[in-house]
């Protein structure tokens, strides 16, 4: 028996799910189990995807903490977890049982393997983690995985093998019963994350601008130096056509940006964490206060030249501090210049656009503007780009603030 024993250990320790083997010749049917001749010992190996020892690295570094759990031999988990990178100690459901709520609290974190566990400790294993304030998903393909599935933050079921009662529990189905999905997943929710961050951020601070520069413009009293009245850097038209297409179809194309690069090797955000956070507002009232200024500038500047010129600079301005603008957002999140082709499309049409309505005769009345030459270019452009110059100068002094 010992020997036995021994042996089941050792193949276990291989990684492989053991099976014993016996027999006996009775005509009796009652208690076939009890006395019967050993025979020998069958070890079976289902190895784990090759692409899951990477997919836990990748958790690792993104803060993600893995847990297996598994009906497996002890030893047979504790090898395979060694195989694919799962470190930290290893209990069982019998040791499990014994053990008092609030002890196993204490203990949960150093916990790495669950083996010979069964449904029911699952929840435990959940009610602990949720104890420490972890935001817990918990994978499962049982009927009697359903409490567990229920009452973890994330329900993952198993789409292939899972049961229809399993898949109603849960909040999530994985098609491929695969776990580097569900790596993929969190990889892609991070990443709309950031673009709905960017998306309102970048928004937010263009309007920001262009209402300061109406309301900045009339307080100031600019006038006409031809007929005298007052006249505005920006007229309602000219409003309607940024936010409807100039400024809308690169916010659009802004919110399909691939992931950044680093994005799994951040920690999780805190839970409580405001989307418009103290360092986003602060940012936006930069831009809308730099958009201003620069606006205001030219259009004052060029007041000399005629109204229509005037405003035909500061409309082309703010377009152009918008188009500009969209690249210091991203470069915060650390996206690739040239990552996202709808992006460069919808800014090249937007360019494009306000080129057309500044020089075609057919669209200069009703957008009131004219025709400007080649140093009225150098000027938008140049001061269109301190917003740039000043928020990466304003990220390498406080990179940790958004």
């Amino acid at each position: 028996k010992d020997k036995i024993l021994k042996t089941n250990e050792e193949l276990a320790k291989q990684a492989l799910r053991v099976l014993a083997v016996a027999y006996k010749e009775t005509k009796n049917r009652k208690n076939p189990e009890k006395d019967l001749v050993f025979l020998g010992l069958v070890g079976m190996i289902d190895p784990p995807r090759k692409e899951v020892k990477k997919s836990i690295e990748e958790c690792k570094k993104a803060g993600i903490r893995v847990i297996m759990i598994t009906g497996d031999h002890k030893n047979t988990a504790e090898a395979i977890a060694k195989e694919i990178g799962i470190s930290g100690n290893s209990i069982t459901g019998e040791e499990l049982e014994k053990l008092s709520e609030s002890r196993f609290q204490k203990i949960v974190d150093n916990i790495g393997i669950c083996a010979r566990v069964n449904p029911e400790h699952k929840v435990k294993i959940l009610d602990a983690l949720k104890s420490k304030n972890h935001i817990v998903a918990m994978t499962g393909d049982g009927v009697n995985d359903a409490p567990a599935l229920k009452k973890a933050d994330i329900g993952i079921a198993m789409g292939k093998k899972g049961t229809d009662v399993a898949k109603e529990a849960s909040d999530m189905i994985l098609r491929d019963d695969n776990f580097t999905s569900i790596v993929k997943a969190v990889k892609e929710g991070r990443g709309i994350y950031d673009n709905i961050k960017k998306f309102i951020q970048y928004l937010l601070s263009s309007n920001l601008g262009e209402v300061l520069i109406v309301f900045i413009a009339m307080l100031i009293g600019f006038t006409n130096p031809e007929t005298g009245a007052l006249v505005l850097p920006i007229t309602a038209i000219q409003l309607l056509w940024i936010n409807l297409l100039t400024d809308g179809l690169p916010a659009l194309a802004l919110g399909v940006d691939p992931p950044a690069e680093d994005i799994m090797q951040r920690p999780p955000r805190d839970p409580k964490e405001k989307i418009l956070s103290r360092g986003m507002l602060i940012n936006i009232i930069l831009v809308g206060i730099i958009m201003c200024i620069g606006t205001l500038s030219l259009f004052a500047y060029n007041l000399e030249s005629g109204a229509t010129k005037a405003v035909t600079v500061a409309f082309t301005t703010i377009v152009m501090f918008e188009m500009i603008r969209i690249e210091s957002v991203r470069m915060k999140f650390k996206t690739k210049l040239l990552s996202n082709k709808k992006l460069i499309i919808a800014v090249l049409a937007s360019v494009l656009l306000q080129i057309m309505v500044v020089y075609l005769p057919f669209f200069q009345p009703v957008f009131q503007t004219t025709a400007l030459d080649f140093g009225d270019w150098i000027e938008i452009l140049g001061v269109a780009s301190t917003v740039f110059a000043l928020m990466w100068i304003k990220q390498k002094m406080f990179p940790s603030r958004l």
